[in-house]
């Protein structure tokens, strides 16, 4: 079915420091030609780190988005689209908590909004974690705070975390990890 789809062009709109936006052409099936938005996003990493007492360690910031604080798990974008996902999640955990992973595993690849944009985000899940200091941006500002997993999913029914890939590494944990 895919092959019934036909790109004829794809046009730069805006450049931006994270995404692309593009606007493409493309012919449908029935031989119509529209304009679909894409957004490029090079990809992205996160981590889901886990204490030696259980909890999860979760990082709340500024998002301008929404105009508010959120709850999330340490993440962020690849320095460069050839940047291992791995090494990516394991800086984040990093700069953002300042905890270095003595493992760290894979648990999920996300594709956070399939219908105009190509974002990836690879998951993955630390441990044996080392205390060190937070290397933060000079326009971050994260607290670190640790919770239970049940408390983690309560805030999630509660509709206290909306983030997707927050949400995705928490119930994908429970599942994977939780016995």
């Amino acid at each position: 079915m895919a092959d019934e789809f036909k790109r004829l062009d794809r046009e730069l709109v805006y450049k931006g420091s994270i995404i692309d936006f593009y606007k493409d052409t493309v012919q449908v099936p029935n031989g119509r030609v529209v304009k679909w938005d894409f957004i490029k996003h090079q990809g992205a990493a996160a981590v889901v780190p886990v204490t030696a007492d259980g909890k999860l360690l979760l990082v709340r910031q500024y998002r301008n988005a929404l105009d508010r604080y959120t709850l999330e798990i340490p993440a962020g974008g690849l320095n460069g689209p050839d940047e291992p996902t791995k090494e990516a999640a394991a800086r984040e955990l990093e700069e953002e908590t300042g905890y270095r992973a003595g493992k760290i595993q894979w648990l999920i690849t996300i594709r956070t909004t399939v219908a105009f944009c190509n974002e990836k985000i690879d998951i993955y899940v630390a441990t044996d974690l080392i205390p060190g200091s937070q290397h933060l941006d000079e326009d971050e500002y994260i607290d670190v705070e640790a919770y239970t997993v049940d408390e983690l999913c309560e805030k999630i029914f509660a509709g206290e975390i909306e983030d997707s890939k927050t949400i995705s590494a928490i119930m994908s944990y429970r599942a994977k990890y939780r016995k």
